[in-house]
């Protein structure tokens, strides 16, 4: 049975959502990936294509997560200071300008990424601040464990993941030119067209990836290069946004600005396959020239549903009064902003002092509600302009919600190191304190599911097996503040080597055995297992029947100041 078949199948009711993902995983390796595209899932018809958001993350002037980002723009905060104090590289504001800035760009935690502090220093703070976002979109979309090999593109080749993205200024190279002339031999590296090959290597990515420089239509264009690889079947997700700082003095402006952002993508109806949470749907983009200098269509060839949309539209005028001028970063602030608003069905001002405007589903003619949409459109040199529709998601009917009550749930946490791992917990515990822990065991089912099948498996290791989520809290709570475990917490450190002793992953039966754990409710078992690095794989043990809503924060990063010149210049 090819994908086609099992995905009308799927979609006629005959196929279960468990047995149609089981099917697509473990079909053979020569099966053809279909030329047209597959019928959608359950609610949505087969003509309606659009592609999912289902990762999302983001650092913006005084934002440091996309919850402060949407606290800024839901009271029209003004996000305009002077030049940071302290800021690596020196002031690169003139004497009265302001402009929006980053805080700690000159941090990154490059043990995370199993590199060095040498090797940290002379990358890009570009492509480091890229680096740490879209892991953290990957997080929120479930996508850097074991979920990522049933990603497969052209082949069958599993984590067939593209990654597009907007970037443009070199500041950190001229920085380290000027030092050339002082004698200074330690030089970065320059250019960007490694940035998607660091992400792709650090996944064992499969999928096609591109940096791309149109000014400030680059995130835009990204995202629309994203949108049509995976419209043509080269990839089954795509990692797509842009970053900009500002580090030399020659780029200096009054309201320069600066920001990072990342969406992960999905085929809607994969998504919905997948049990995916869709933060909002994108319908249609273009990046090309205005009419009469040049030509430029929306992915699909539907150039209207790329153009307008009912609802506000995010211009180049709007995005730099909330984030500055932020060149690269600048279409993917306002993707971000569009899809904050339509999920939270509010407009966002424009300007600080004035108000959100309550934003009122439309309905059709049947009395039916219509989903929210938004328009970003950003308008660059010489006539260049790259759009994207952004609209709300409604979750088709009979979409259901994971039922956990009742029963103990496996939460395994993993971190590079002893202390990431530590700080990972207390962020967790935090989250799940913060109004979320009143939701009960939806919620602990939701996020226990989740860290098992969507987060990568490091070598310090925590699991907890709990009832509720006050308990998990407090487990939680204990090892973040004395690195111990309890009655119902166990772990273990594989860093120096002794994962998987007996060699119970080289063995084809291994599989078997481990689905016959899952499904006689052996827990005790595969935490043994899990936590002496035996490979598990969760996601194929347990296949999406349910949406999960409840998605966790990111990993923590324990950040430091790396500089490509610790004993040069210093700041201003």
């Amino acid at each position: 049975m090819d994908e086609r078949e099992i995905l009308t199948r799927f979609k006629q009711g005959t196929l279960g959502r468990e047995e149609a993902a089981l099917l697509l995983t473990n079909r053979p390796a020569d099966t053809p990936v279909p030329a047209t595209a597959p019928p959608q899932a359950d609610g949505v018809p087969a003509t309606d294509v659009g592609y999912a958001v289902v990762g999302l993350a983001g650092r913006y002037p005084m934002a440091p997560d996309l919850h402060a980002y949407w606290e800024n723009l839901r009271k029209g905060h003004d996000t305009s200071c002077g030049a940071p104090a302290g800021r690596p590289g020196g002031s690169v504001l003139g004497p009265g300008q302001r402009g929006h800035f980053l805080d700690g760009v000159g941090e990154f935690d490059a043990e995370f990424f199993g590199l060095t502090p040498h090797e940290g220093a002379l990358m890009d703070p570009q492509e480091r601040l890229f680096l740490e976002t879209a892991w953290e979109a990957l997080e929120d979309a479930g996508c850097t464990g074991t979920r990522l090999d049933a990603l497969t593109g052209p082949g069958d080749v599993p984590r067939a993941v593209g990654v597009f993205i907007g970037v443009s200024s070199v500041d950190y190279a001229l920085l380290a030119a000027e030092s050339w002339t002082r004698g200074q031999r330690r030089m970065p590296g320059s250019g960007h067209g490694g940035l998607p090959g660091r992400l792709a290597a650090l996944l064992g990515l499969s999928g096609p990836g591109q940096a791309v420089d149109t000014g400030v239509c680059s995130a835009l264009t990204a995202v629309h290069l994203a949108v049509e690889s995976l419209a043509r079947g080269e990839c089954a997700a795509a990692v797509a946004g842009g970053v900009e700082l500002l580090l030399h003095a020659s780029r200096a402006g009054d309201g320069a600005g600066e920001g990072v952002g990342a969406l992960v993508l999905k085929r809607l109806d994969r998504a919905l396959l997948d049990g995916d949470r869709v933060h909002a749907v994108i319908r249609g983009t273009s990046s090309g020239f205005r009419r009469g200098a040049g030509g430029g269509g929306a992915a699909g060839g539907d150039d209207t549903r790329a153009a307008t949309a009912v609802g506000p539209r995010e211009t180049r005028e709007t995005i730099v009064r909330r984030v500055g001028d932020a060149g690269a970063a600048l279409g993917v602030a306002g993707i971000t902003a569009a899809v904050l608003q339509v999920g939270q069905g509010m407009i966002a001002p424009a300007r600080d002092g004035e108000e959100p405007v309550p934003w009122q589903r439309e309905q059709d003619e049947q009395g039916r509600e219509l989903p929210r949409g938004a328009t970003v459109e950003v308008e660059g040199e010489r006539g260049l302009v790259a759009r994207t529709v952004v609209e709300e998601f409604l979750p088709p009917h009979g979409t259901r919600r994971a039922d956990g009550a009742g029963r103990h749930e496996l939460v395994l946490l993993s971190a590079p190191t002893p202390a990431h791992l530590a700080a990972t917990a207390a962020r967790l515990a935090d989250w799940l304190e913060q109004g979320v822990e009143a939701a009960g065991d939806a919620v602990l089912t939701d996020v226990a599911r989740n860290l098992r099948t969507g987060r990568a498996a490091m070598p310090c290791r925590i699991a907890l097996l709990v009832g509720d989520v006050p308990e998990l809290v407090t487990g939680l709570r204990r090892y973040a503040e004395t690195r111990s475990g309890g009655e119902n917490l166990r772990q273990a450190d594989l860093r120096e080597g002794g994962a998987d002793p007996l060699g119970l992953g080289e063995a084809p039966e291994t599989r078997d055995y481990l689905t016959a754990l899952w499904r006689s409710g052996r827990l005790e078992q595969l935490t043994r297992l899990w936590l002496s690095g035996v490979d598990v794989d969760w996601a194929a043990l347990e296949s999406p029947s349910s949406t999960a809503r409840a998605v966790p924060p990111p990993s923590a990063f324990l950040r430091r100041t790396l500089w490509w010149d610790p004993v040069g210049e210093r700041a201003g």
